[in-house]
C-alpha cells in the first residue's frame, strides 16, 4: 500500500481547485490560495514529485465522439492465474472501447468500463472481444443511463477516521 503524504490546509486547496480546474494559471491558484505565485509553484511541484499529482488529463465526450452508450461490462475468467492476468488486462486496454479496467475481489474479476456506438456495438465488442476468448468463463452486461463526476478527492477528515 502507498503511504499517504501530509498535506496542509493550503496543499489541500490547492488539490482540491486543480481537480476543478486542471488549467488554472498559477497567478489564479495563488490568488485564490492566497499565496505568492512563486509559493504556489513550489507547493505544486512538490505535490507531483511526491506523487499525489498523478498527471493531467483531458476529459472528452464520448458521445460526441461517436460512442453515445456506455456499459459496464463484469467479466470472469478461468482459469484466474497470474499469468493470465497482465495480458489479459493488456489486451483489454488495447482496446478503443475500454476507458477504464478494475481488477475486483468477489464472483467477478474484472470491471471493464466501455463506450460504444450503439447495441450493435456493444454486442459485437462482448462477443468478439470477450466471449471468444478462451480464457472468459462470463460476461455480464449493464448499461450505464447517465453517470456524474463526484470530487473532488481530498484525504479523509481527522474526525472521519475516529468516528
Amino acid at each position: 500500500m502507498a503511504e499517504s503524504v501530509v498535506l496542509d490546509p493550503v496543499d489541500l486547496r490547492l488539490l482540491g481547485l486543480l481537480q476543478n480546474d486542471a488549467r488554472m494559471t498559477y497567478r489564479d491558484l495563488a490568488a485564490q490560495v492566497g499565496v505568492a505565485p512563486s509559493t504556489c509553484l513550489d507547493r505544486v511541484a512538490r505535490l507531483r514529485r511526491s506523487g499525489v499529482i498523478l498527471g493531467h488529463r483531458l476529459k472528452l465526450d464520448p458521445a460526441k465522439l461517436g460512442r453515445g452508450l456506455q456499459a459496464l461490462l463484469s467479466v470472469q475468467v478461468r482459469p484466474h492465474r497470474r499469468e493470465l492476468v497482465g495480458p489479459f488486462v493488456e489486451r483489454i486496454r488495447a482496446l478503443p472501447e475500454s476507458l477504464t479496467v478494475f481488477h475486483l475481489t468477489g464472483p467477478d474479476d474484472y470491471l471493464i468500463h466501455v463506450a460504444v456506438a450503439d447495441m450493435a456495438d456493444l454486442q459485437r465488442l462482448v462477443l468478439d472481444g470477450f466471449t471468444s476468448r478462451r480464457e472468459v468463463a462470463r460476461v455480464e452486461t449493464r448499461l450505464i443511463f447517465q453517470q456524474w463526476d463526484c470530487g473532488p478527492l481530498l484525504p479523509p477528515s481527522p474526525s472521519a477516521q475516529t468516528g
